[in-house]
C-alpha cells in the first residue's frame, strides 16, 4: 500500500504538530481537495469512524440516497450525484495516493454493439443512461489513449500542481508556504513557542485512509495534522450559533446580480415566536439548486465565500494557492486557475442554475475503433474512418431529444427541512413535524420568497456550515423581496 512521508516538528509540551515539511507529493494531495465536488467528499469521509457532518451536505446527501430514483429525469442523475465527477480528475489521477476511486477513463456504450459501429453511436460518462435504441448503455470501456501524465519520471517534471523541486512547511492549520527559516519560526512564534528544546522532530508515513481523515478534519477543526498525526481526536461538533456569523462573512453581492440566472421560488413555513424555518415547499427548481451543491468543488465554495471564514481550516489552504507565486512554485497559472476557480464536471450544469457556475468542457473527440474507445484514428486499414461517437447529455432521456435540464422531474413538490433534509411532499408529514418541533398552528406564517444569485450563494455557504440552513438563509437576513402572507390567522 502506498504511503508518503512526512518530516514533523512537533511541540512535546502542547502536545501539537506545529508543521510537517513535504515535497510536492503531499501538497499536491491538499490542493486537489479543491478540485473535489462535495458529493465525493461526503462520499468518501462518510466510513470514516466517528463522522462528522460537514452542515446540511450530509443530509442533502443521503436525501439523494433516499429519494425513489422515479423522481428522477434519468437513473443516471441519481449516480451522477452520490457519484458525481471532477473536473480536474485527469490531473487528480496521477497524485501519489488514489484517494477516489472512480475510473475516470470508463465509459459506457450501448449494450448492443453494432448500435456503436452503424447505430445511434452513442457514449456515456455515466452507466444507467438509455441509448437512443431504447437499450441501457452499461457496456463499459476503458479509453485505449489517456492523455499523457502531468508528471513524469524526471525529477524536474514531478508533481501534478506544484513544481517537483519545490518544498513546503504545512502548518497545523493547513497554511501552506515554501520552506524556509523564517516560515518555520513564523509558526513557532504564533504557536507561542519560545523553547525549542520542546520541539521534537518526528517522522510519520500516512496512507489514503489518514488523507481522509485529514480532509474530513480540515472542514470541522483547526488542527487536523495534529488530530491525525497524533490521534488526538478532539473535533469540535458545528454549532448553530456559530453558523450565522460565518456565513456574513460572505461578501455582498450587488442586487442586480440575482437577475443575472435564472430565479425560483420556494415556499417557507416559519414559526413567528422562535423566528426559524420550520421547513420549505419546494417545487423540483429548487431542489435542483440544493441537490447541484453535491456537483460543486470545494475551491468553488471556497471562492464564493469571498474570504469569509469556514468551521474548519479549508480557507487557510485556499488562500494558500491564493499566495504561492504560480511562476515558481505552481505547475502554471492555468493550475492556479483550476485550484482556485474549478469548474463542475461536464454534464453536471444545468440551464437557469442560479450560481451560474461554470461547467467544464469536454472538447475531445472519441471514436469507437474495433470494440475501443479511443481519442485518436490508428489507420489500420487504408480509408477507414471509425465512427465517430457523440457523448450524452446524463440528464436527458435520449427520446426527450432536449439537454440542459436539472435532476428531478415536473411536477414533482418537495419539503425540505431547515437543516436540508428533502423529501416528497406529504401534508401528514408535515403536520408531524410541527408536533416534533412543537410549534402550534397559530405560531406560524408562511411566505413566498425569491431565490436568485445572492440567495443561492448565501444558500451554498449556510449549507457547507450550519445546521439550519433555510434559517440562516431567508430569516436571519431576509431577502428585501420576500411576499410575506399570513395564511394563518391568530
Amino acid at each position: 500500500m502506498a504511503t508518503i512521508s512526512l518530516k514533523a516538528s512537533v511541540d512535546k509540551k502542547s502536545n501539537r504538530v506545529v508543521f510537517v515539511e513535504s515535497d510536492e507529493l503531499f501538497v499536491d494531495i491538499l490542493f486537489s481537495f479543491l478540485t473535489m465536488p462535495m458529493g465525493t467528499i461526503i462520499h468518501l469521509i462518510s466510513n470514516l469512524l466517528p463522522t462528522n457532518d460537514i452542515g446540511c451536505m450530509n443530509n442533502l446527501y443521503k436525501s439523494v440516497e433516499n429519494i425513489d430514483v422515479k423522481y428522477f429525469r434519468t437513473e443516471a442523475c441519481k449516480d451522477m450525484l452520490l457519484h458525481p465527477h471532477n473536473a480536474a480528475a485527469a490531473y487528480c489521477k496521477s497524485l501519489k495516493l488514489k484517494i477516489d476511486d472512480l475510473d475516470i477513463l470508463s465509459f459506457f456504450c450501448c449494450e448492443i454493439p453494432n448500435c456503436s459501429y452503424s447505430g445511434y453511436k452513442l457514449l456515456s460518462h455515466y452507466k444507467n443512461v438509455y441509448c437512443g435504441c431504447g437499450r441501457p448503455m452499461n457496456r463499459i470501456k476503458n479509453l485505449a489513449c489517456p492523455a499523457p501524465s502531468n508528471s513524469g519520471s524526471d525529477e524536474r517534471n514531478r508533481g501534478v500542481f506544484v513544481n517537483g523541486l519545490a518544498r513546503f512547511v504545512v502548518s497545523d492549520y493547513f497554511q501552506v508556504m515554501p520552506a524556509s527559516t523564517s516560515a518555520s519560526i513564523s509558526l513557532l512564534t504564533k504557536l507561542g513557542v519560545m523553547d525549542t528544546s520542546n520541539i521534537e522532530e518526528r517522522i510519520f508515513d500516512i496512507g489514503v485512509t489518514e488523507v481522509l481523515e485529514l480532509l474530513e478534519c480540515s472542514l470541522v477543526s483547526g488542527t487536523p495534522l495534529t488530530e491525525v498525526l497524533l490521534a488526538r481526536k478532539e473535533v469540535p461538533e458545528l454549532r448553530n450559533e456559530d453558523s450565522l456569523q460565518r456565513t456574513s462573512l460572505m461578501r455582498e453581492i450587488p442586487e442586480h446580480q440575482s437577475e443575472i440566472n435564472g430565479e425560483t421560488s420556494v415556499r417557507l413555513v416559519v414559526c413567528k415566536s422562535k423566528k426559524v424555518v420550520c421547513y420549505a415547499e419546494a417545487s423540483k427548481d429548487f431542489v435542483d439548486l440544493l441537490f447541484s451543491f453535491l456537483t460543486i468543488p470545494l475551491g468553488y465554495l471556497m471562492n464564493e465565500k469571498h474570504g469569509g471564514q469556514s468551521k474548519g481550516c479549508i480557507h487557510h489552504l485556499y488562500d494558500s494557492v491564493i499566495d504561492l507565486d504560480a511562476t515558481k512554485y505552481l505547475k502554471s497559472n492555468d493550475i492556479k486557475e483550476i485550484l482556485l476557480n474549478p469548474k463542475i464536471a461536464p454534464g453536471s450544469g444545468y440551464k437557469n442554475q442560479p450560481l451560474g457556475v461554470k461547467e467544464a468542457v469536454d472538447n475531445q473527440q472519441y471514436y469507437y475503433e474495433f470494440g475501443v474507445i479511443t481519442t485518436e484514428i490508428k489507420g489500420y486499414y487504408l480509408n477507414y474512418i471509425p465512427p465517430l461517437l457523440t457523448i450524452m447529455d446524463p440528464k436527458s432521456p435520449f427520446e426527450e431529444g432536449t439537454e440542459g435540464g436539472g435532476f428531478l422531474l415536473d411536477p414533482a413538490m418537495f419539503t425540505v427541512s431547515d437543516d436540508l433534509v428533502v423529501t416528497p411532499l406529504s401534508p401528514v408529514s408535515e403536520l408531524s413535524l410541527l408536533e416534533k418541533l412543537k410549534i402550534p398552528f397559530n405560531d406560524i406564517y408562511v411566505c413566498e420568497v425569491q431565490v436568485g444569485r445572492e440567495e443561492a450563494s448565501r444558500l451554498l455557504a449556510a449549507s457547507f456550515v450550519s445546521e439550519s440552513a433555510l434559517t440562516d438563509t431567508f430569516i436571519r437576513k431576509m431577502p428585501k423581496d420576500a411576499l410575506i402572507s399570513d395564511v394563518l390567522k391568530e
